[in-house]
């Protein structure tokens, strides 16, 4: 049921970003950006969480934000940045939870003026299309698989942010002859 839901996300947001042309039809591999992820995911579940309720568009889109740092980390000062311990906390402590998105975009993306807004509404759709994609599941909060399934809503935003990033930054993967 969740392995389902989290490939009915994968396809959904794949086809979304793509018609954004914000990816490449084949998603680029990239062991150590995915390597990061459980780490990354067990440091920032305590927190999202708590913010899910409130603020459901940010607990998810902050994690698009972070896969992208950490896409953008991996390109720039990998050496550096592969030994942080907890990254998640290194990013989230420049400014705060509540700050992490524009900490992303300003400091680590670098983003300025009409890239910067792009990019806000951008990663609030993808959060609001898998949001939506949650609700939907009718699943009882609260419970294991509601923990599951947020998860897994994460893992692909997570994901498709690196992605975002890695081609934004010229990486592309196109078959070899």
């Amino acid at each position: 049921m969740i392995e389902q839901f989290e490939e009915q996300l994968r396809q959904d947001l794949h086809q979304f970003l793509l018609s954004m042309n914000e990816i490449d039809t084949r998603l680029p591999e990239c062991p150590d950006v995915e390597e990061k992820w459980e780490q990354i995911a067990k440091a920032y579940i305590p927190d999202g969480i708590k913010e899910f309720n409130d603020f459901p568009s940010a607990s998810l889109g902050w994690m698009m934000y972070i896969g992208m740092a950490v896409a953008k980390f991996w390109d720039a000062e990998w050496e550096i940045y592969s030994k942080i311990d907890d990254l998640y906390a290194y990013m989230r402590d420049k400014r705060g939870y509540d700050a992490m998105d524009e900490y992303i975009r300003e400091d680590v993306l670098l983003l300025r003026g009409i890239d910067y807004t792009v990019l806000e509404k951008l990663v609030g759709e993808c959060a609001s299309r898998v949001y939506n994609a949650l609700r939907h599941q009718n699943i009882e909060p609260g419970t294991k698989e509601a923990f599951n399934a947020y998860v897994s809503c994460l893992h692909q935003l997570y994901l498709f942010g690196a992605a975002m990033q890695l081609k934004r930054m010229g990486y592309h993967m196109t078959k070899m002859n």
